[in-house]
């Protein structure tokens, strides 16, 4: 295997549940050593990250998110614990965290301080509201981030409340802005030296994502609402109902349409006036959607989807895990991967992605054990002897 695009670099991961963790597992899929940090548990009771518990039915989400990353336990309330965050920031090259802004500040571990001691490390700092602003000390979640980014406006039927996407994108979202920004800080860092603050905020990153509704609303008055499964004046691209299930179709562009017309038997409906050019499509949307829908109603999914492959109209299936550990595609790309877990003996999970041609990346492990690197990171990195690694352990520091 060769090495991640990331080798090399170490990141210090001071965050828990999603936000900032899924950062840190970006990189550790990449090839850069994380070490995670998670407090210990009191009188053998507690401690790491909340995500040791998630899950529906088993809690296999910590070996995704914490999957190629060394963890150890830390407490960072403690002075002891916040001088060991020092002695890492000097050997690291990133410090990543999700707490409310000013946490750290508060733990003499801000910015300003750090960047006293190592020029060049760069500090990931992901948030609700960002590290500014009349906001920024608000416990930020990501449901809240979507909400005012504008995506729960626009997420389910306009006949019901705002609804979510069912996973925690503006975590994820700003997880990965995050990640960008880190290397968009390392390029710097290559110029000059120094590092930097990357600010990743939920509803900033969900923002992002938000295509022209600010625009729509400044120049035409248009306020964007919720419209299901199609996206207003995008047409034909939506669900379509088959005798045992259903697919979507995306045929909006002209010359797909066109071909969609032939496929359908009907090519005729490729010069009709009504439905010829985008906006005259747009402008009969429903009207199109229904006619499509009462010819799709005739053949099992499997069997339209071959017809409209062979037409070259865009066309598949709505996706369930059966249907992914099942797909030909899914297997010939590898973008799913079992991964060895002392307790769970079946478990797969999503690749790597990107997939890089010379550095491809991996995964390295799954999530491991809390504290299962302490003696590697405490001992070899920081030197710490056992006698003094046992110290700190008794007082609940490590």
């Amino acid at each position: 295997m060769t090495q991640g695009a990331l080798a090399g670099l170490r990141l210090i991961e001071m965050g828990q549940l999603i936000a900032g963790p899924f950062c840190g597992q970006l990189m550790a899929d990449h090839g850069a050593e994380v070490i995670k940090i998670e407090p210990p548990a009191v009188n053998g009771k507690g401690g790491g990250d909340p995500m040791r518990a998630w899950g529906r039915g088993k809690p296999v989400w910590f070996p995704v998110v914490a999957r190629g990353k060394k963890c150890i336990t830390l407490n960072l309330r403690d002075k002891r614990g916040q001088d060991i965050v020092r002695k890492l920031a000097l050997k690291s090259d990133f410090l990543l965290e999700n707490f409310r802004p000013g946490t750290l500040e508060k733990w003499n571990l801000g910015f300003d301080q750090l960047h006293a001691l190592n020029r060049a490390l760069i500090m990931i700092r992901v948030s609700g509201y960002g590290q500014t602003g009349p906001y920024s000390a608000r416990a930020g979640y990501g449901s809240i981030g979507e909400a005012m980014g504008g995506m729960r406006n626009l997420a389910g039927d306009p006949s019901n409340p705002p609804s979510r996407v069912g996973l925690s994108i503006g975590d994820s979202l700003a997880a990965t802005f995050a990640c960008l920004g880190a290397l968009m800080a390392l390029n710097h860092r290559h110029r000059t030296g120094e590092g930097q603050v990357v600010d990743s905020a939920i509803y900033e990153a969900v923002l992002a994502m938000m295509e022209s509704t600010v625009p729509e609303y400044t120049e035409a008055g248009i306020i964007r609402e919720r419209t299901g499964s199609v996206l207003p004046k995008i047409a034909p691209s939506n669900v379509y109902p088959c005798a045992d299930g259903e697919i979507l179709i995306g045929a909006n562009q002209d010359s797909v349409w066109s071909r969609m017309a032939e496929v359908m038997g009907k090519p005729e409906l490729g010069s009709d006036p009504r439905y010829n050019s985008h906006v005259a499509r747009g402008e009969h949307q429903a009207e199109l959607d229904a006619l499509i829908g009462k010819w799709t109603i005739n053949f099992a999914a499997n069997d339209l989807l071959a017809l409209l492959e062979a037409g070259g109209v865009p066309a598949g299936k709505i996706f369930k895990a059966p249907d992914m550990m099942a797909d030909p595609h899914f297997a010939a790309r590898h973008a799913l991967q079992k991964v060895a877990h002392p307790e769970f003996a079946n478990l797969w999970m999503q690749s790597v992605f990107p997939k890089l041609s010379e550095t491809p990346g991996e995964i390295a492990w799954a999530g491991p054990d809390l504290g299962a690197h302490n003696e590697e990171i405490y001992g070899e990195l920081l030197g710490l002897d056992s006698a003094q690694r046992a110290e700190l352990t008794e007082a609940g520091v490590i």
